[in-house]
């Protein structure tokens, strides 16, 4: 019974199939371009092109100008210090008046970060019964505390010279603690750290 209903069911499956189809494909014709769609470019419709940056070779100070110092750092030690970082990824000064590769600004400020600390502290009990089994319980329970601290943020932007783009930029902070020689290491460690991901792969 079952196998007959199931073959009369199949029959049904089939022949709706074979029917003509009541859907009809139609659509409105597209509309025209508008006319001044013949003269625009549409840049963003395209991808970037792939920078070269095997091409920067040297580079100067944007506008002329080095960096602006600070109370933690003066103007000649970002120089010095960004100066330094370029030169060991094969950026080299330009010191004449022709056009460089690349144009530089670094600039060094204070922030204030919050930091926190977790401490567990335990508590607990224990002994032993008359018959020698111990027993007992142990806990921690995690304090949490947060303090501010002050850092100092370095950041290094690379502009096109010729295009005036932006090519690249990165940031890195450190401690703003120490005498003047500590912060001159810890400044230099900062560009470098800033300056690890150039050129990006």
């Amino acid at each position: 019974m079952k196998r007959r209903v199931g073959f009369i069911l199949l029959c049904l499956g089939l022949g709706a199939c074979q029917s003509n189809n009541p859907y009809v494909a139609a659509s409105n014709p597209i509309p025209a371009a508008p006319a001044q769609a013949a003269n625009t470019f549409d840049a963003s419709a395209y991808p970037a092109p792939v920078r070269d940056y095997g091409a920067y070779r040297n580079w100067a100070w944007r506008n002329g100008q080095l960096p602006a110092g600070s109370a933690w750092a003066d103007s000649a030690q970002i120089a010095e210090a960004v100066s330094g970082a370029l030169d060991q990824r094969g950026l080299r000064p330009m010191h004449d008046n022709r056009v460089p590769d690349l144009l530089v600004s670094a600039d060094v400020h204070q922030e204030k970060r919050l930091r926190q600390v977790q401490d567990d502290y335990g508590y607990g009990y224990g002994g032993y019964n008359r018959y020698g089994n111990g027993y007992g319980m142990y806990n921690s329970v995690p304090m949490v505390r947060t303090y501010e601290v002050q850092v100092v943020v370095v950041r290094v932007n690379l502009f096109d010279a010729r295009s005036g783009q932006p090519v690249w930029s990165a940031s890195a902070e450190t401690s703003s603690q120490g005498s003047l020689s500590e912060r001159g290491d810890a400044l230099r460690q900062a560009v470098q750290k800033a300056m690890t991901a150039y050129p990006p792969s």
